[in-house]
């Protein structure tokens, strides 16, 4: 027998079953253990029982949370850092798991050092968004892409057990000490499970579908909000069994209890919520009211804001921010009145303020900037987060504000005396890997034209017993979020919720007829209002379908069956469909037959949907709404692939690194991406490739897919040219004496050369891709050259030639004071005498070639070891066995110490002969 959603079988044992996949692995320094197991579906999948469907969704929905993340079981883990027996201390110090969604993996930060201790790897969770809570004892992980719940026991780092859960937006987690639960808001239950075993607790609390909220006061309240009644509900848990449960045991026992319930607002109302350290703050939408619950005190306060406002989750201290990201305010919520600030900037991307430590910080996503607020509202200080490309989550705990950039390397901590510490999420003095560029950062935002809204399209009104329901598709906004609609007929007017596209008129009268006007307003006032057809109320209405089901199809339509009504002695003309998400309804489109296919983009991706069906007779009159379907998540395949940039790898031939930022998954996990370039086809799973073997110095085109079960998305393209082999172009060259200067310029081919200028008899020079300088060359010559470039590719030459400059020396030989040392110099005489000149380096009297009378200007060459000489008084007493090659009647050689160079009479700069 089947079990699941919109089936009357109670299938709670049927779903639960040994964990039979892949083995946590957990490796810790020192010691540790694994743990696996698994438990049945949380979000009530196969135990809901049929119910009245009552309507509502907030605006946004769950979004990626960043902080405190862990592992996701049933797939390969490694934890690195911390041995188990410190995991349980470092839990209590004030530690946060902080999540890297570009990277897959989390690292826990110690909010007093602000230093990563230990870092986890999630295989498969690479761009996936998480919604994660903890406790000091457990961490529940959800995964938006899969829908996969896992529990990490912290003080052993052990994974405890996993469930599924429908994937998309719609289903969250709570956990306040032992109690935690899985709410479902589309199907409009909320289950307590056990923290350890992921097994469900007694009975689940039932409201109707399309709920908001779920998270916990300070007292371990659960919170959560009813839109279509216009109430907040408070839910303890039951106590937690001392022995875990198992799947035979799975809902029974003690239930949680819902004990008490807050009329709030008008019903199909737009609320949301924020859980106060002891009870809740509710922001109503569309009566623009934020009304406070604490105890049996409850306060309404009417706000001013320009625009819908947003609620933290959670917000501590008797202060409670409200957010309009339109208007870029914050208003402040105390016990005497309201208090409003700007935020700096331009954009929407605003984060919903938190309040910390007298202050309030508020993120702007655009520019990854957190903006933090004194109590007076003036700006005390801003907070950069490198590279953040954006989400941007903020998240008090243990006296610390831990401020997450998902797709960034960092993050920061902020302690109570606002002291910012920088974390390096990808830290490598522990154990890890290198990480990934950041992303590209996202393009400015552009400033909408703003205008009133228009008219809503398709207003339609069906008759009941004594009342009508009006139904409409939504109407442009026109730059300004849409605030709430507003329905007028019978001489009443109704303000709806922004969510709510649907309204039941009551009251009316049987057999008079009736129609209706609706519009929507936002920040500019209201827009045009457009009517319904006419209706008559009548008792004769027909029966509603008796059960619906719905399925989503990979083309992105999703299809929508119910068995034929009976139209109670009149023909059913057409069937009415009613789409349900977190806390919205909305008309999904009308039916001859007994299914409607709703076209591909009409829901949106990734987002929990479920389905009522009304029966309308040829007399115009409508049954009620049908029991609600199952929940489906649409879905098609992957958008194109984010700032895909090719480039040249400088260092290896015919190779090219192609990075990209993920897409839109469009409602199901991607599961790889195909790469292709030059004729070849490969699949990855990360978001680079490097491809090799394309040739040197081509241009290469690559075009990248993302894949997801739908299959294959739209590809993004780019182009890079692999290494080419260098080119060389001379530009000059200088000479002194003895050095010769090339100057060039080069093209290094898209890779990183090295260069070198080589003269035969010389030692070669490199450095520079510039300018090169050979020294130690003849001086008087003409020296052709070679400049060389190499880079990965090969090797490029430009050749030339230059003269050297003639370096001159002076026949030097000095007379003495006195007696024959009077007369030395002045001429050869025999004997041995300054400033002769040899056919060989040695006084040699058969191979003298001349004397050099003093004063003489001798062009030098180069220099050779040869007979020592000693020039006495006559030269500074010079003593050396270097001879100098000279211009005297042809090439001969003269003692060093008889000839003083130009320039400082330095023998070294003669190259040797």
């Amino acid at each position: 027998m089947a079990c699941g959603p919109g089936r009357n079988t109670d299938c709670g044992a049927a779903r639960h079953r040994p964990h039979t996949g892949r083995q946590l692995n957990v490796v810790t320094t020192g010691g540790g253990d694994t743990g696996t197991g698994t438990a049945a579906p949380a979000d009530g999948r196969g135990w809901r029982d049929r119910i009245r469907p009552r309507w509502s969704r907030p605006r946004g929905g769950l979004v990626t949370v960043g902080t405190v993340v862990a592992l996701v079981a049933a797939m390969g883990l490694t934890v690195l850092g911390l041995g188990s027996a410190d995991n349980a201390v470092a839990s209590y110090d004030a530690s946060s798991w902080l999540w890297s969604s570009s990277r897959g993996e989390a690292a826990r930060v110690n909010g007093v050092t602000g230093r990563v201790d230990t870092r986890v790897g999630v295989p498969q969770a690479r761009s996936h968004p998480m919604q994660v809570v903890q406790t000091d004892r457990f961490l529940l992980l959800r995964d938006l892409d899969t829908g996969q719940v896992s529990s990490l026991d912290l003080a052993t780092l052990q994974i405890t057990a996993t469930t599924p859960t429908t994937a998309g937006i719609g289903v969250s987690v709570a956990l306040h000490g032992d109690s935690a639960f899985v709410v479902d808001a589309v199907q409009g239950l909320v289950r307590q499970i056990d923290p350890r075993t992921l097994v469900p607790i007694g009975e689940p609390v039932r409201y109707p579908p399309g709920i908001t909220g779920g998270a916990f006061d300070g007292d371990g309240r659960l919170w959560i909000a009813v839109p279509s009644e216009g109430t907040v509900s408070a839910v303890t848990a039951a106590p937690l069994p001392s022995a875990a449960p198992t799947a035979a045991t799975a809902g029974g026992g003690v239930s949680p209890e819902q004990i008490r319930t807050v009329a709030v607002a008008e019903p199909s109302h737009d609320l949301t919520i924020s859980a106060l350290d002891d009870g809740v703050a509710v922001l109503n939408r569309t009566a623009n009211t934020l009304t406070t619950v604490r105890g049996e005190d409850q306060k309404v306060v009417t706000l001013t804001t320009g625009g819908p406002g947003a609620l933290p989750t959670h917000t501590t201290g008797d202060r409670v921010p409200v957010t309009v990201a339109e208007d870029r305010r914050i208003y402040v919520v105390e016990e005497g009145g309201v208090r409003q600030f700007t935020v700096p900037g331009q954009g929407v991307r605003l984060r919903p303020a938190v309040s910390f430590a007298d202050r309030f910080y508020c993120a702007d996503e655009d520019t990854g900037t957190v903006y933090a607020f004194d109590l007076a509202g003036q700006l005390v200080d801003q907070i950069e987060v490198r590279g953040a490309n954006g989400p941007l989550d903020l998240e008090v705990r243990e006296g610390r504000l831990f401020i997450n950039a998902p797709n960034s390397s960092t993050a920061r901590v902020v302690d109570d005396k606002h002291v910012v510490r920088v974390v390096d999420k990808y830290a490598n003095d522990i154990l890890g890997g290198d990480p990934p560029p950041d992303p590209p950062a996202p393009p400015p935002p552009t400033k909408p034209v703003v205008n009133k809204p228009s008219a809503p399209r398709s207003v339609t009104a069906t008759a009941g017993d004594g009342q009508a329901r009006v139904t409409w598709q939504a109407a442009a906004a026109n730059g300004a979020t849409i605030t709430r609609y507003v329905v007028e007929g019978d001489g009443r007017t109704f303000e709806v919720g922004a969510n709510q596209r649907s309204f039941e008129v009551t009251g009316l009268t049987n057999g008079q007829t009736y129609r209706f006007s609706v519009h929507a307003v936002n920040a500019q006032g209201p827009g045009p209002a457009r009517t319904s057809n006419p209706v008559v109320p009548t008792s004769e209405v027909p029966d509603a379908p008796a059960e619906v089901t719905a399925e989503e199809r990979a083309d992105g339509t999703v299809v929508v069956r119910w068995p034929a009504s009976d139209g109670q002695g009149h023909r059913i003309a057409r069937y009415a469909v009613t789409a349900v998400s977190a806390g919205a309804t909305a008309p999904a489109g009308d039916s001859r037959n007994t299914e409607l296919v709703i076209p591909a983009g009409e829901l949106e991706y990734g987002t929990q949907y479920a389905f009522t069906v009304s029966a309308v007779s040829a007399n115009g009159a409508a049954s009620g709404a049908s029991p609600v379907s199952n929940t489906v998540v649409p879905y098609t395949a992957p958008g194109r692939p984010r700032s895909l940039a090719a480039s040249t790898v400088a260092d290896r031939p015919g190779t090219v690194q192609v990075v990209w930022a993920a897409p839109a998954a469009n409602g199901r996990p991607i599961s790889h991406y195909v790469v292709e370039a030059g004729g070849r086809r490969t699949e990855v799973t990360d978001t680079r490739a490097r491809l090799e073997g394309l040739g040197d110095g081509q241009n290469v085109t690559v075009r990248v897919r993302a894949v997801n079960a739908a299959g294959e998305g739209p590809e993004a393209t780019d182009t890079a040219r692999t290494v080419a082999p260098p080119q060389v172009t001379i530009t000059g060259s200088a000479a002194t004496a003895t050095t010769v200067t090339v100057t060039f310029t080069t093209d290094a081919g898209g890779g990183r050369a090295t260069c070198s200028l080589a003269i035969a008899g010389a030692t070669t020079a490199t450095g520079g891709c510039t300018s090169l300088t050979v020294r130690g060359v003849r001086p008087g010559t003409t020296h052709r050259f070679t400049v060389t470039a190499e880079n990965a590719a090969g090797a490029g030459t430009a050749t030339g030639s230059r003269a050297t400059e003639i370096l001159y020396g002076t026949a030097t030989c000095r007379n003495g004071d006195s007696g024959a040392e009077a007369t030395y110099c002045d001429r050869d005489h025999a004997g041995r005498n300054g400033n002769e000149v040899f056919e060989v380096p040695r006084q040699d009297n058969d191979r003298q070639a001349g004397w050099a009378s003093p004063g003489t200007r001798l062009a030098s060459y180069c220099k050779v070891r040869g007979e020592e000489v000693y020039a006495y008084i006559y030269n500074d007493n010079k003593r050396s066995t270097w001879w100098i090659q000279v211009d005297y009647q042809g090439r001969n050689y003269i003692p060093w110490v008889w000839i003083n160079l130009d320039g400082g009479d330095d023998v070294n700069v003669l190259p040797n002969c």
